[in-house]
């Protein structure tokens, strides 16, 4: 049997493709289909092993790319989100005619910290991987405090990601080890230059997991590409900052 993920769409316009981030699922894009589903098709897929595609972990980014190629518009903008953004330059990478446009959200082509390259100490990712075993819960809670911390509306944030996790199945443990051994090893920063479609890169001011240096480090490695800062959010600009979110979203679409 061919493993068929969760996939739904809303809307009419030029497709859009939205992926989650880790420990997440569809649902924390609730609000931004609303709006956008006025200007684009939009495609939201429950990663392998999230949500209600949890029948289907993946251990590797290849695996999971052709799982999701395989049911996604034949061509698309593709979002990605933290991990999802991640995700989603990899099937640009590898997939290169299926997108015609890259956003990433509070992504990076390397999460882990490797000096003099800024991202999330390797010590908090494989502290997250032994939590994870004794109590997932927990984890994914701790997770979700530390995307929103920082940001003044933190407390809501942090609320509404839990609501859009516990509103469908819980992740499967073997994807979210897969998840953060990705985090920890995956390094994109050398193809980032072949890149052929247009790149727009998202960013919180505030991102505790993300810093906002990257954002120079990036536009180094891919001068073409376009950036953008949300001054009042953190780790989830949809969230915090809705409404600048989905115009940014719209004007790189329509461009």
């Amino acid at each position: 049997m061919t493993a068929t993920l969760h996939w739904q769409t809303t809307g009419q316009g030029p497709d859009l493709v939205l992926l989650h981030g880790w420990g997440m699922n569809g649902a924390v894009w609730h609000q931004v289909e609303a709006v956008l589903a006025e200007h684009f098709t939009v495609h939201i897929v429950d990663l392998p092993g999230y949500g209600h595609s949890n029948e289907f972990p993946c251990q590797e980014m290849d695996a999971m790319a052709a799982l999701i190629v395989a049911r996604a518009p034949k061509q698309a903008i593709w979002l990605g989100w933290s991990l999802g953004g991640l995700i989603a330059t990899h099937i640009a990478l590898n997939y290169p005619d299926r997108v015609n446009k890259l956003i990433t959200v509070a992504s990076s082509p390397k999460f882990a910290a490797d000096r003099p390259w800024r991202g999330i100490q390797p010590n908090v990712l494989s502290a997250f991987t032994e939590q994870l075993v004794d109590d997932f819960q927990t984890t994914v809670e701790r997770f979700m405090a530390l995307q929103a911390m920082g940001s003044p509306s933190a407390r809501q944030d942090v609320k509404q990601l839990k609501q859009a996790v516990l509103a469908r199945p819980l992740p499967h443990q073997s994807a979210l080890l897969a998840g953060l051994k990705m985090l920890a090893d995956v390094d994109l920063r050398d193809e980032l230059a072949h890149l052929t479609m247009p790149l727009l890169r998202l960013y919180g001011r505030l991102d505790g997991l993300v810093p906002i240096k990257v954002a120079t480090d990036v536009q180094a490695l891919h001068p073409q590409s376009e950036h953008f800062t949300f001054g009042d959010s953190s780790h989830a600009p949809f969230m915090t900052e809705l409404e600048l979110f989905c115009l940014q979203i719209v004007q790189f679409g329509y461009k």
